[in-house]
């Protein structure tokens, strides 16, 4: 076997399947996977188009409205406030199980790793309630069509969607010198209304340059201010509604919010054009060399190791720069860094990892309870679906997964599921198939022992708890 297969399967990919078949030329096989992969495979066929997602977002504004216009009637307003967070939980539920069942199937878990990586790149978080409804359509219909075009275009894919714009307070930014605020602020001199920098900061610190990479407060500060405007139609009890022609749930632009004159970011000038302004200054974000060596960094530290070679970094943000920031230039110069080749398993699973490989592996995962289990597990695990609640995403880092209660509680999970699954057989023999060259002669013969005891699953959990997986 390949003493390098196992790179290719586990740490470019999501891990092998018990039936997968793979080339010696594995560098052609993880190309190919991007050329191949689908960005709305027919599991995303019965997931609610936009328009149902914004009506979604609709009724949770209408409800909350109602609630408050009920005269103060408190029971009233919980009895609503329940039966809209049991809808939103439905809906975070069935798209949480729909994005487990693409990644145990996929046969392009390549590119469903980079989905995953850049849907916590940009990451929101549901603890914000309508974030539970468009938490899913932002990685489905923002991140998955947009991984294998230009960063440029992410990036401003990203800022155009109600996710991002409400879980970083984008819909509370008003410019100070809006016609909106000057108004309001003549009417309620108490309680003025204004920018908030949340979301700029964020852009800047993590989406584009990185931390300590020669931006300050002025430059957030006048991001911000060319970010007003940009907001989500409901917002704000509908206050909007007479500025624009948008249906709840949409993203628009509202010319009274937005802070009128010229900016200047990073030594850079940019005119009041309006909704153009901050996708001007964003365009050119994407294109620095700080956000090439923040992105370059982030993927090597996902694909190489927690602390990877400084030569290695620099090559994949020179592919960065080079193309333009085009991503599939820089996922090329990925698959060909010989650092990525030269450490097998340097990586600690993630928990994400860690129960997809597993299910991978098994067989478990598909319809119904074993679906609502696995969507369960994560959480138990430390790693809900959709919910960091940073937008720094979930670590990259194994010190913040690899504690000794996580990994007891892998164990346990291994040791409850093992015995349902589909695929047992000979686990010997599936161990040599996931392991490869990296399976220990002291797990080998544990695995072969259990499987002598007769007691179903209790090989397939030690495979499962065994350091070799617990790594990529």
């Amino acid at each position: 076997m390949n003493p390098q297969r196992n790179i290719a399967t586990d740490r470019f990919g999501l891990g092998v399947q018990a039936d997968e078949a793979v080339p010696d030329d594995l560098r052609c096989w993880l190309r190919e996977q991007l050329r191949r992969f689908d960005p709305a495979p027919s599991a995303l066929a019965a997931y609610p188009d936009s328009a149902a997602i914004g009506g979604a977002y609709a009724d949770l504004v209408r409800i909350r409205r109602s609630a408050r216009e009920e005269g103060g009637d408190a029971e009233a307003a919980r009895a609503m406030g329940m039966a809209a967070r049991q809808e939103d939980a439905r809906l975070l539920a069935e798209a949480a199980a729909t994005r487990i069942e693409m990644a145990v199937a996929s046969e392009t878990s390549f590119a469903e790793r980079l989905v995953h990586f850049w849907s916590n790149h940009f990451a929101v978080s549901v603890e914000k309630l309508p974030l539970r409804i468009y938490a899913a359509d932002y990685e489905f219909r923002v991140i998955r069509p947009n991984i294998m075009g230009s960063f440029t275009d992410l990036l401003l894919s990203v800022a155009a969607h109600p996710a991002m714009l409400i879980f970083l307070d984008q819909t509370r930014s008003v410019g100070p010198g809006s016609a909106l605020a000057v108004r309001a602020n003549r009417r309620r001199s108490d309680r003025e209304i204004g920018l908030n920098e949340n979301y700029a900061r964020e852009i800047l610190e993590l989406h584009t340059l990185g931390v300590r990479s020669g931006y300050g407060q002025e430059d957030v500060t006048e991001l911000a201010r060319a970010l007003t405007g940009w907001t989500v139609a409901g917002v704000g009890d509908g206050r909007l509604a007479r500025f624009v022609d948008a249906a709840d749930g949409e993203t628009v632009f509202v010319e009274e919010l937005h802070e009128p004159g010229p900016r200047t970011v990073l030594g850079r000038s940019y005119a009041d054009t309006g909704a153009e302004q901050a996708h001007a200054i964003l365009r050119d974000l994407a294109l620095r060399p700080e956000t090439a060596a923040h992105i370059a960094r982030k993927l090597a530290v996902h694909f190489i190791a927690d602390d990877p070679p400084a030569a290695a970094v620099t090559r994949l943000a020179q592919a960065f720069l080079a193309s333009d920031g085009d991503l599939p230039s820089v996922y090329a110069a990925l698959i060909d860094e010989p650092a990525v080749w030269s450490a097998p398993r340097a990586k600690f699973r993630s928990p994400w990892d860690w129960l997809v490989a597993s299910l991978r592996v098994t067989g478990i995962a598909g319809a119904g309870d074993n679906l609502r289990g696995s969507i369960r597990a994560f959480g138990a695990l430390g790693q809900p679906v959709w919910q960091s609640g940073h937008p720094a995403g979930w670590s990259d880092q194994m010190v913040d997964w690899a504690s000794p209660g996580a990994l007891l509680a892998r164990v346990e999970l291994a040791n409850r599921f093992a015995p349902r699954a589909g695929r047992q057989g000979d686990v010997p023999a599936l161990a040599t198939h996931v392991l490869g060259d990296a399976l220990r002669s002291a797990t080998a013969d544990a695995i072969i022992a259990a499987e002598a005891s007769g007691t179903r699953g209790t090989g397939l959990a030690l495979l499962l708890s065994s350091p070799e997986f617990m790594r990529r």
